[in-house]
């Protein structure tokens, strides 16, 4: 497709939206997603554009809280080769399913994204009870058993195919099965969103539906707008920006719905 310097200048801005609205308190995907589709971009070029481009944020999320993972990298290596499989398993159903039937489920998609959004806190709240913060070495290192890597496994096919709301359904399913403290849980999860989305992104640049002009425009905007999320994050309430994307989420879901 050939676009034109306004529609750049949309995805570059829904992409540094969705970088400060991920930095502040997660859900990016449910802004730079409906963007691209909105200037013409079919919906499963869309997803794939979107995985691709908003891949190296997970990069710079991961690395930040290496030393946290530090102390649970035997846990981390068998968890990432399942979230591996199941980000390209997941990869690959999207391409194999046909356009009509993608675009068919993105509204319920994005629903169960909007949903996962907004039960973040109550997520947070009760991994806080049962797994309060502590230092960094608590919690011993142990293999994941096969209940936790099934569970992380399936997790991982939602985040290749779709992957709004991902970390936290990582967060929720790590915190059903591991008694660690939340810090440790939150570096592992973080560890394993940049391995399936790294998964998925490698096929969806085999796959030939990536829009690549759009890609390096998104890249760059993301990691500007994660930027300045970090530094506007002291200073505005995860909660009110969370109310803002779940709403606008809904009202993308209703004219997916509308248009179909």
């Amino acid at each position: 497709m050939t676009y034109s310097a306004f529609d750049y200048t949309v995805v570059a801005g829904a992409a540094a939206i969705a970088g400060l609205v991920n930095a502040i308190a997660g859900g990016g995907t449910l802004v730079s997603f409906p963007a691209m589709v909105a200037i013409g971009v079919p919906t499963k070029a869309a997803n794939v554009t979107n995985t691709v481009a908003l891949c190296p944020g997970y990069f710079g999320g991961a690395a930040a809280q290496r030393r946290d993972l530090a102390t649970q990298r035997h846990r981390a290596r068998r968890l990432a080769i399942v979230s591996a499989i199941g980000g390209l398993a997941g990869s690959i159903l999207l391409i194999i399913t046909p356009e009509d039937a993608f675009r068919a489920s993105v509204p319920f998609l994005i629903l169960i994204a909007c949903g996962l959004l907004a039960s973040q806190e109550t997520v947070r709240r009760w991994l806080r009870r049962h797994h309060p913060n502590g230092d960094v070495q608590v919690g011993r290192d142990t293999g994941p058993s096969v209940a936790l890597s099934g569970t992380v496994c399936l997790s991982a096919v939602y985040g290749g195919f779709f992957g709004a709301g991902l970390g936290i359904m990582l967060l929720a399913v790590l915190g059903l099965f591991l008694d660690d403290s939340l810090i440790r849980l939150n570096a592992l999860k973080t560890t394993l969103s940049f391995v399936i989305n790294v998964a998925a992104a490698l096929f969806f640049a085999l796959s030939g539906q990536v829009e690549w002009p759009l890609v390096p425009v998104m890249a760059v905007a993301s990691l500007l707008g994660g930027a300045a999320g970090g530094r506007v994050a002291r200073h505005m309430k995860p909660q009110v920006l969370r109310v803002i994307v779940v709403l606008f989420g809904v009202a993308v879901a209703i004219r997916f719905w509308v248009g179909t």
